[in-house]
């Protein structure tokens, strides 16, 4: 009896190895890992009317939050003071604080992270840097006290609409972000934008160090930017 074997179809594979190419397709087939996403940080800063603990968003906006960490982690922020305090007319809970240097012994400026590029809001509870033109941002920042879309950027607006640069928000801590806004505000004021704006005293920054995540959720504290 004579068999007839019958050829099977030659797979792809075969094809790949009679002709020496398997060996450059190996990377195509595998999928590269996504990039872990970078956790938050988190950082304390301590004052004579409480703690105020801050999440930064090291993944939305990495530029500023470097910086923020660079006067943290070198203790400069231990020098600093809330020192601005901006209130809506006729309202007490609506505004912002604003802490920093004031440009005594600070770092070199960075650039500028609109939220346009990040994506994150000034809500209420966001914590942003101070500037004046794009790319002049140092060691001051402030907390927002209420929404305030005003200073996200506005593409469609003219002039200089690249607003202001987000890079965290406050988690525990906003009562005592709200009796800063309360203080009183008869300092003079070096530039006239914010004359009735200046505490005095300022209230001192005695500490800001990064620290785990809260244990527990402040009931004060906003929704995630």
């Amino acid at each position: 009896m004579v068999v007839v074997m019958t050829p099977r179809p030659l797979a792809r594979r075969d094809v790949l190895v009679g002709a020496g190419l398997l060996a450059a397709f190996p990377a195509a087939a595998q999928v590269a890992p996504a990039p872990a996403p970078k956790p938050p940080v988190y950082v304390a800063l301590d004052t004579p009317q409480g703690r105020i603990v801050i999440e930064l968003a090291v993944a939305q906006a990495p530029i500023t939050t470097a910086n923020f960490l660079r006067y943290v982690d070198r203790k400069l922020y231990d020098k600093a003071t809330f020192f601005r305090a901006s209130r809506a007319p006729g309202a007490v809970d609506y505004g912002l604080i604003q802490g920093g240097l004031q440009n005594v012994g600070a770092l070199p400026p960075i650039a500028h992270e609109p939220t346009s590029q990040t994506g994150l809001k000034h809500v209420d509870g966001a914590v942003s840097i101070a500037r004046t033109a794009p790319g002049t941002a140092t060691s001051d920042f402030f907390i927002c006290i209420g929404d305030a879309p005003y200073l996200d950027a506005n593409p469609a607006g003219t002039g200089d609409n690249l607003g202001f640069a987000a890079f965290g928000r406050v988690v525990q801590g906003m009562d005592v972000a709200k009796k800063i806004l309360a203080l009183p505000t008869p300092g003079k004021a070096i530039n006239p934008v914010m004359k009735g704006q200046i505490l005095d005293p300022p209230v001192p920054i005695t500490s800001a160090r990064r620290v785990p995540a809260p244990a527990g959720p402040d009931v004060t504290a906003p929704p995630k930017l």
